[in-house]
């Protein structure tokens, strides 16, 4: 079947199934649209909200308010030495399995 036959074809269609086809694609670009708004809709809100916690606590340490508790630091311990010896039990029995 070559681009002529093709379109011989699609020129023998009834016409419901031109109308169903042209509201088939407009609704898929419809559907299209309002999911796109919807995620760009959730991603403002993620965003004002996090920009909302972030200007609260700007305006809090503007007029001296003491931040949230902090975890005290930790203290860290180094080892800078350490000895240590290695012993062999020869006279133990294998271990059982």
């Amino acid at each position: 079947m070559n681009g002529k036959q093709f379109l011989e074809l699609l020129a023998r269609l009834p016409a419901r199934v031109w109308l169903q086809a042209v509201f088939g694609v407009i609704a898929f670009v419809v559907l299209a649209v309002l999911g796109f708004a919807v995620i760009a809709g959730v991603a403002a809100l993620v965003l004002v909200a996090i920009l909302g916690f972030k200007a609260k606590a700007w305006i809090a340490s503007l007029f001296g308010r003491a931040p949230a508790a902090q975890p005290p630091q930790r203290e860290v311990h180094q080892v800078t030495d350490v000895q240590y010896e290695i012993v062999e039990k020869k006279d133990d029995p294998p271990p059982r399995n």
